[in-house]
C-alpha cells in the first residue's frame, strides 16, 4: 500500500478562497513536478524540505491555475513520506480538474484516515496520537480540545509507554527465572515487584475513573428540560441558548416533540433538550411527544424540573409531589429544580417560595435574571478538576476497554504475589497486561482494529 501514491482534498469540499490538495508517496514530488512551472524557473526536484514555491499547474500545456506548492520531504513530513501541498484558488472546477490530473497520471485517492494512517505506520504517530487527530479536528468545544491536544502531543501515549516499559522490566526477570527454574533463583525482587504493581493498579484506575469525566466533554453533557406544559421551558432554553430556537407560545402544549441544541459554557459542552410538557392530554401528537419525554429523561445525564413560580405559592404540595416523583423515578441523575417566572413575583413572595420548597433556583427565563447561576451550577456538576490541572483524561471508549482489561489481569497478578503463585503462572498474566497496554499506543494491532479506528477518519487526513 506504501509504494502508491495518494491524493485527496485536505480542504473541505466546496467553494473558497483557496484549497489545499494534499499528495503523498514516493512520487508525489516527481509527480507535481513534472506539471509544475515555477515562476522562479527552479525545478521542485532540486528544492529544500519545507519550502513554498509559486507557478502553475499545466496539463499538456493548458493552465489549470496558478498555484503555491509546498514540499515536505520525507521523514520530515506529517506521514514520514514525501508530501506536497498544492494551494489552488478554490472553484470546485479547478479542485477537479488538478485531482483527475494527478489521478491520470498514476496517483490513486486517498481512503478515509489513510495520511494519518501512514504516519502511524511509518512511526510519526503511535496509535493513540492518531485517533486524538480524529478527536481535534471534531472538537467543539475548549475542553474537548484541550484534551485531544494534550493526548496528540503524546501525553497519555508517554504516561502508558513508562508504565509499560517498568512492566516489561520486571517480566524479563520473571522470564529469566524461568530459564533457571531447576536452579530455584529469583531474578525479581517480589517486594519491589509489589510496589510496582500497587503504582501501576493505582495509575490505571485513575485513568479509568477518568473516562466519566472525558466521555461527557468528548460527547456534550445531554440535560432534559422537563415539567409541565406552558411553565417557560422553551423560554429557557431560548435563554441559554440567547437565541429563538424554540417556538414560544402562550397556548399549553406548543412543544409536541424534543428540541436539542448544544452550547459551550465554561468551554464544556451542554446538549439541552427542549421536551413536551408531561400532563395528561388526549391529543395523540401530544401524547407522542409526552413519550418522548420520558425516552429523553433516560437518555439524559442531568434533569431541570421547571416550574411556575408566580403560581407555585397555591400548588406547593402538587410540585412537591412531582419533584419526589422525578426523584423517586432516577434516583442516579442530578436533579436541578428551577422556579420560573419570578419577575411576576415580590421580593416577599420570592423569599416565602425559597422557603417552601427547598434547593429551587428562583429565574426568569424571560428577563434572563437566575440564568448565570444555573449555568454556573451546571458546571459544578461536572468534576472539570482534572482538566483544569491538565492531567490526562481517557476520552476514547477503545482506550477505556483496554484499560479496564489490563486492570483486571493487574489485578490477578497482584492476588498472585500475594498467594506466592509461581513464576510462570505470574508472568502469564503479566503478558496479558503488556498486550492490553500494546493495544492502546498500536505497539500490538491488525488489519481490522486499523480499519475501524481509520474509517471514522476524514479523506485528506
Amino acid at each position: 500500500m506504501n509504494n502508491d501514491t495518494i491524493i485527496a482534498m485536505a480542504t473541505p469540499a466546496g467553494s473558497g478562497a483557496i484549497a489545499v490538495i494534499r499528495l503523498s508517496g514516493p512520487e508525489a514530488i516527481a509527480q507535481v513536478s513534472q506539471t509544475f512551472r515555477s515562476v522562479s524557473g527552479k525545478s521542485l526536484d532540486a528544492q529544500r524540505t519545507h519550502t513554498v514555491h509559486l507557478g502553475h499547474i499545466l496539463d499538456e500545456g493548458r493552465t489549470l491555475d496558478e498555484v503555491l506548492v509546498t514540499v515536505f520531504k520525507n521523514p520530515n513530513s506529517y506521514t514520514g513520506e514525501d508530501v506536497i501541498e498544492i494551494s489552488c484558488h478554490g472553484s470546485p472546477y479547478i479542485q477537479q480538474e488538478l485531482i483527475q490530473l494527478y489521478l491520470r497520471r498514476g496517483c490513486r485517492m486517498a481512503t478515509p484516515g489513510e495520511f494519518t494512517l501512514r504516519a502511524f505506520l511509518n512511526g510519526k504517530l503511535d496509535l493513540s496520537q492518531a485517533e486524538a487527530v480524529a478527536d481535534l479536528i471534531a472538537s467543539e468545544n475548549e475542553a474537548s480540545h484541550q484534551i485531544a491536544m494534550q493526548q496528540m502531543r503524546g501525553g497519555f501515549s508517554s504516561e502508558i509507554a513508562k508504565l509499560r516499559q517498568e512492566l516489561l522490566n520486571f517480566a524479563s526477570l520473571i522470564e529469566l527465572e524461568l530459564d533457571f527454574s531447576e536452579e530455584d533463583v529469583e531474578f525479581a525482587d517480589r517486594t519491589e515487584f509489589t510496589a510496582l504493581v500497587d503504582k501501576i493498579t493505582t495509575v490505571l484506575k485513575r485513568l479509568i475513573d477518568s473516562f466519566a469525566v472525558g466521555n461527557v466533554i468528548k460527547n456534550g453533557i445531554p440535560i432534559a428540560i422537563v415539567g409541565e406544559p406552558n411553565v417557560g421551558k422553551s423560554t429557557l432554553l431560548n435563554a441559554l441558548l440567547n437565541e429563538d430556537r424554540a417556538i414560544v407560545s402562550e397556548i399549553a402544549g406548543t412543544t409536541r416533540d424534543t428540541i436539542e441544541d448544544e452550547i459551550s459554557i465554561g468551554g464544556i459542552g451542554f446538549r439541552f433538550i427542549d421536551t413536551a410538557g408531561i400532563r395528561e392530554t388526549e391529543d395523540v401528537v401530544e401524547s407522542i411527544g409526552i413519550k418522548k419525554t420520558f425516552q429523553k429523561i433516560e437518555e439524559s445525564q442531568v434533569v431541570i424540573y421547571l416550574f411556575d413560580g408566580s403560581s407555585s405559592l397555591e400548588q406547593v404540595d402538587a410540585i412537591k409531589l412531582e419533584i419526589e416523583k422525578i426523584k423517586n423515578k432516577y434516583p442516579q441523575k442530578p436533579l436541578i429544580i428551577l422556579a420560573n417566572k419570578i419577575d411576576q413575583l415580590s421580593v416577599d413572595e420570592q423569599s416565602r417560595l425559597s422557603d417552601k420548597i427547598s434547593d429551587c433556583f428562583l429565574i426568569s427565563a424571560k428577563t434572563g435574571e437566575g440564568v448565570s447561576e444555573l449555568t454556573d451550577s451546571l458546571l459544578d456538576l461536572i468534576n472539570t478538576g482534572a482538566l483544569r490541572n491538565n492531567e490526562t483524561i481517557v476520552t476514547n471508549s477503545r482506550h477505556y476497554d483496554a484499560l479496564l482489561k489490563a486492570f483486571e489481569e493487574m489485578q490477578k497478578v497482584k492476588h498472585g504475589l500475594e498467594t506466592g503463585l509461581s513464576g510462570d503462572l505470574l508472568a502469564v498474566d503479566i503478558r496479558q497486561a503488556l498486550y492490553h497496554f500494546g493495544e492502546i499506543t498500536g505497539e500490538i494491532t491488525t488489519d481490522d482494529l486499523l480499519g475501524n479506528i481509520f474509517a471514522n477518519f476524514c479523506i485528506g487526513k
